[in-house]
């Protein structure tokens, strides 16, 4: 049985903890379904350097995120970033779902949080798809 994370962790590592054990989440190869979990990790030297050019992208860019996802921050903080100083501005935008956390992305969560419509209008407009 994949051990549980400590009682006394934030509350999206237990919300991620259990996701990972999940039927749909689980791997019998992922640290996060099994015996630990990744705690630290290099992805922020990936975003720094895309992040520092954002305001130049002129194409069609939708964020979707949870509200109440604990990086919520990041997706604000990248939207306010792309659209200083961009005379693209139009075709940007940030979208957060009310009461959403990350796993409520994943897979619906049983809330059908994932805004298929949003996405669809999105696209039409922007990619003339």
């Amino acid at each position: 049985m994949p051990y549980p994370v400590q009682e006394d962790v934030p509350f999206f590592v237990r919300d991620y903890s259990a996701y990972y054990k999940t039927e749909r989440g689980y791997h019998p190869r992922s640290l996060n379904s099994n015996e630990g979990w990744n705690t630290i990790g290099t992805m922020s030297f990936m975003n720094q350097p895309i992040l520092q050019y954002s305001n130049e992208i002129r194409s069609a860019v939708l964020i979707i995120h949870g509200e109440k996802a604990h990086s919520c921050y990041f997706s604000k903080d990248a939207y306010a970033n792309m659209v200083k100083n961009n005379p693209y501005v139009d075709n940007k935008e940030l979208f957060l779902i009310p009461d959403a956390v990350h796993t409520d992305l994943y897979d619906g969560g049983g809330k059908n949080a994932i805004p298929f419509e949003k996405l669809e209008q999105f696209f039409r407009t922007y990619l003339n798809v």
